[in-house]
């Protein structure tokens, strides 16, 4: 799976999710041109359907990719930050059900 940046190891340890990440921890560098090209080739290789953007990071880079691509759009994942008190993510227990069910969604 691609997410926006490498926070979801946890998860994929978890689940047996192998997670790739369009910036490295933390957010706080662009990725690289080089970086961003080896991604799409990855994805393309190993025809990944489904990327994902992260409610703390700009998206452009990982819509970039699905364009790239022509994966979709999975959805929105929570790492770094919660929800608005009414939002899908609003305490740990939400995020990760939202995390899960948006996941699986995509993969289906």
């Amino acid at each position: 799976m691609i997410a926006s940046h490498d926070a979801f190891h946890y998860f994929g340890d978890a689940y047996g999710i192998e997670f790739l990440a369009a910036q490295s921890a933390g957010g706080d560098t662009q990725p690289s041109a080089r970086d961003v090209a080896r991604l799409i080739q990855q994805i393309r290789k190993e025809g990944v359907k489904a990327v994902f953007v992260e409610n703390i990071s700009n998206p452009r880079i990982v819509e970039q990719i699905a364009k790239e691509t022509g994966a979709k759009i999975g959805g929105t994942l929570y790492s770094d930050a919660l929800s608005e008190a009414n939002g899908p993510a609003a305490t740990y227990i939400d995020m990760i059900r939202h995390n899960a069910k948006t996941i699986a969604t995509a993969l289906r």
